[in-house]
């Protein structure tokens, strides 16, 4: 059973605070967390970020973005990565977490979510609607296996 899940991009700025906060709004009862593999450590989410997802409703206010560790990894149940190099960065420094890890678009044909970092309004909109959509089909698979 999955009641805890860690989110993962590149400097948990941008992707994976936004796919946290929209995984704990539509999952209520789970543990929800965000990490980088390069983390940026001590920086809140990137403005654009937070500009994008408040227009959608979601707050990132007191995101402070932190460094993956093999320890913060083992306390998670299910880590959900933007990207194939993520799950590689995940394998290379944890390989026992491995078997847990799956790409956050895994229900949108496996889909990679690009980084929109130092990129145009628009990305930011296309990858908070990626991560809208992969986010609501982890709710609804996860929210079946309580039933």
């Amino acid at each position: 059973m999955v009641h805890s899940i860690l989110v993962v991009c590149t400097g948990n700025i941008c992707r994976s605070p936004i796919g946290e906060r929209l995984l704990r709004q539509q999952m209520p009862g789970f543990t929800v967390a965000s990490a980088g593999v390069s983390g940026l450590v001590g920086h809140p989410a990137d403005a654009r970020a937070q500009e994008v997802a408040a227009s959608h409703g979601i707050s990132l206010d007191g995101h402070v973005a932190r460094k993956l560790t093999p320890q913060l990894m083992r306390e998670y149940d299910l880590i959900l990565a933007m990207e194939p190099d993520h799950l590689n960065h995940i394998s290379a420094i944890a390989p026992e977490v491995r078997g847990k890890s799956l790409l956050f678009g895994q229900w949108l044909q496996k889909r990679e979510i690009p980084d929109p970092y130092c990129k145009s309004h628009d990305a930011y909109e296309y990858v908070f609607e990626l991560l809208g959509r992969a986010s609501q089909e982890w709710a609804q698979r996860l929210s079946h296996q309580r039933n």
